[in-house]
């Protein structure tokens, strides 16, 4: 699998990262495992992960695999805090207290020394961002973390951390980005690529609407039929979204390969966009989604995506020119 650097630093990560949402939940420990064998065997080294998963039963997972099965030298680790909420003084948000806090909870869970790359999992308005990204700077000082960034900050607040995080520059930031979902690019994106933050799409097939499997109906072992995930999902099954899954179906089908790696692969190679973070229920599912690395689209079909999933941009918003 081909490696990119992330953001401007050193850091060099596989241009796909696993997603770890669902373990601990929908899938299991030999699940997780088998995804683990199979996004390393393909190349793949970032895996991400989040101190919310699963109640911290994600990392746990993570953690014993990297013990027993996959070298962790061989791994960019990746976790997130913030969003974790428990009781007491230091149960959540950005706060020096709480942030330490939880980076010592996800090292014991992980049964490591020290991630990779630590992220914040969404701004808190409630701490001031000068004690949040103090509490960056410690971590990095203490070895505990070597790079961090951050998620689902909007095109302002990306802006403010990444001026003000001048000791230990942050170099990442994750975002939901992909065909259906493209409102990044209005102020993220030219934010991320003026300050040298890299882009790692979070749903980047629309939260399952781009694989085509809600055109005819809502498959019953689909998140779709879920309780827990329809709300989810029923966000992007409008009708912008159905021609969009059209083209993408009806260039798969000249490529002779999957809408899902369609999807992929044209966000994948978006203007910023270091790695999407792939989600699977199970290891087909990931086999499916790592078959994307040998697809390249060509450019009258990456054009004629641009076009049917375009969105407006008004004044003030200049990019792309």
């Amino acid at each position: 699998m081909e490696k990119r650097q992330l953001g401007r630093s050193g850091l060099r990560v596989s241009r796909m990262a696993l997603g770890t949402m669902t373990w601990g939940g929908d899938t299991d420990a030999d699940e997780a495992a088998s995804q683990l064998v199979a996004f390393v065997d393909a190349g793949g080294t970032l895996v991400d992960t989040a101190d919310i998963y699963g109640e911290g039963e994600s990392e746990r997972m993570l953690g014993a695999l990297l013990a027993d099965l996959v070298p962790r030298e061989d791994i960019v680790l990746a976790t997130k805090a913030v969003a974790r909420r428990t009781d007491g003084p230091f149960g959540g948000g950005a706060s020096r207290g709480a942030l330490l806090s939880a980076l010592d909870g996800s090292l014991r869970r992980l049964g490591t020394d020290h991630v990779d790359l630590w992220q914040l999992h969404a701004w808190d308005t409630t701490v001031p961002l000068e004690e949040t990204l103090a509490a960056l700077d410690y971590a990095v000082h203490s070895g505990k973390v070597r790079y961090t960034g951050i998620s689902n900050y909007s095109g302002w607040q990306v802006a403010t951390a990444a001026a003000r995080s001048t000791a230990h520059p942050i170099v990442s930031t994750q975002m939901e980005y992909s065909l259906v979902q493209r409102g990044v690019e209005r102020e993220v994106v030219p934010a991320c690529e003026y300050h040298g933050i890299g882009l790692l799409p979070w749903a980047p097939l629309g939260r399952g609407v781009l694989t085509g499997k809600y055109r005819t109906g809502t498959p019953a072992d689909s998140r779709g039929a879920s309780p827990a995930y329809a709300g989810y999902v029923e966000q992007h099954r409008t009708d912008r979204a159905a021609r969009i899954v059209q083209a993408v179906a009806t260039a798969a089908d000249g490529l002779g390969t999957s809408p899902l790696c369609v999807a992929l692969a044209w966000v994948r190679d978006r203007p910023g966009v270091v790695a999407p973070v792939v989600g699977a229920r199970d290891t087909g599912q990931l086999t499916g989604s790592l078959a994307a690395e040998e697809i390249t689209l060509p450019p009258a079909i990456k054009a004629a995506l641009d076009d049917v999933s375009a969105i407006e941009f008004g004044y003030p918003e200049r990019w792309p020119k």
